[in-house]
């Protein structure tokens, strides 16, 4: 191990990082210890992080601000795609880490690094979304993963291993979920919630850190108009906003009125089920309003199909394969869907429901002329008789044979 100097470390001051600094420098010759924090949105998560890192043996701290980056070319890409994993997971961590870790290459080749560390786990999802990103990169970087070398074998353990190096924590052993916030959501797993059996404690003081159940949400809805221009959220209630205020607002809105909380076991990509629960309320609203706005504006084929790249585009991301030819060309398809996907949703918010009240576009395939049950001249109802002759034609054809077969 005396061939690494200096290590840039992924750190976002939480368990496992805060470890892995004295650890490193313990295990790698008392290398140099870079730290580095992507700002997505951690918001509180980031306070007293600089005086923490130096204080557990960093020579540095980086702190980048990568939340108008993340929203506007992880975050809109995928929802302009309405890519969500297995039906429900809107992917906050999945898309986070991409842009950590490109900027975490950056800073590495800057410094002349020898390595690159993270304190992603060997049963998790993001060990693989660091290291794809860093190989696409750095290729020839070495990556060093601690839960994969160290003996520690639980998080008891590594609270136990900070306390004996006097590291300061924010959480105890009953308060130990492992938790992963960004602007767009907030995860939580462990503890009782490694039990699917157990009921998530929505109500439970402290839980929910981005808005309320919808049992304790107001008994009065909220009306709120979302207006996209080319399939990007554009403004709210009339009022154009940046890409990541956009964002805070809708979080605000949807969490006052209990949206977007999602209790799910995924099957995570090294082969297991993991069961957690999201909070991501403005990005729910978010997809609801884009889908509201293709069902008015994208012709069948493209909907239709657009679906199914959605579920490929989906798996990409959530595998880490954002930086691949494939997710670049699936992006590049799905902009040119979004040409007409302009206008404006209304929606009803009211105790975790999302209630449609009204879609608008400039560029709306729906013509009330020929949609209408009342007389009309533009649609000759005779014309259908024809079309299911043809369309019936193989049914009909497959049936002759089977009477004649008995």
């Amino acid at each position: 191990m005396g061939d690494i100097k200096k290590v840039v470390l992924a750190y976002s001051g939480g368990l496992d990082t805060s470890i892995i600094i004295p650890w490193l420098k313990e295990n790698y010759d008392n290398c140099e210890v870079i730290a580095v924090s992507g700002d997505v949105g951690q918001d509180s998560e980031l306070e007293g992080l600089e005086e923490k890192a130096l204080k557990t043996g960093a020579s540095k701290l980086y702190i980048e601000d990568l939340n108008k980056e993340f929203i506007e070319d992880y975050v809109f890409p995928t929802i302009k795609a309405g890519a969500v994993y297995e039906s429900k997971y809107l992917l906050g961590t999945s898309f986070a880490r991409p842009i950590i870790a490109k900027r975490i290459v950056e800073i590495a080749l800057k410094e002349g690094a020898d390595a690159i560390c993270h304190g992603c786990t060997g049963k998790g999802n993001d060990q693989v979304r660091f290291e794809l990103a860093i190989k696409a990169f750095a290729p020839d970087m070495k990556i060093i993963a601690p839960w994969r070398e160290w003996s520690i074998k639980s998080r008891d353990e590594e609270i136990e291993y900070a306390e004996a190096h006097n590291i300061p924590l924010k959480i105890t052993r009953e308060t130990n979920y492992s938790k992963d916030k960004n602007i767009w959501h907030i995860s939580h797993e462990g503890l009782d919630l490694e039990n699917p059996a157990n009921e998530p404690m929505y109500n439970k003081e402290g839980f929910l850190e981005l808005g309320v159940s919808p049992e304790q949400a107001p008994d009065k809805a909220t009306y709120v108009t979302i207006s996209f221009e080319k399939g990007v959220p554009t403004a709210i209630d009339g009022e154009k906003m940046d890409a990541v205020s956009l964002v805070k607002k809708l979080n605000q809105l949807g969490g006052e009125n209990g949206i977007g909380i999602v209790d799910l076991v995924e099957n995570r990509l090294v082969g297991m089920k993991s069961r957690g629960v999201y909070e991501t309320p403005g990005g729910t609203i978010l997809y609801h309003a884009h889908n509201k706005l293709e069902e008015l504006t994208l012709d069948r084929d493209t909907y239709h199909f657009k679906q199914q790249v959605a579920l490929r585009f989906a798996e990409l991301v959530y595998f880490g394969q954002w930086f691949t030819p494939l997710r670049t060309a699936l992006s590049a398809f799905v902009d040119s869907t979004q040409e007409t996907v302009t206008g404006d949703v209304k929606l009803k918010l009211y105790k975790g429901n999302i209630i449609d009240a009204g879609v608008t576009s400039p560029y709306s395939l729906y013509d009330e002329d020929i949609a209408t049950f009342d007389e009309d001249e533009v649609y000759n109802q005779k014309d259908s008789a024809g079309f299911i002759n043809l369309f019936g034609l193989p049914i009909k054809v497959q049936a002759k044979k089977n009477l004649i077969k008995g």
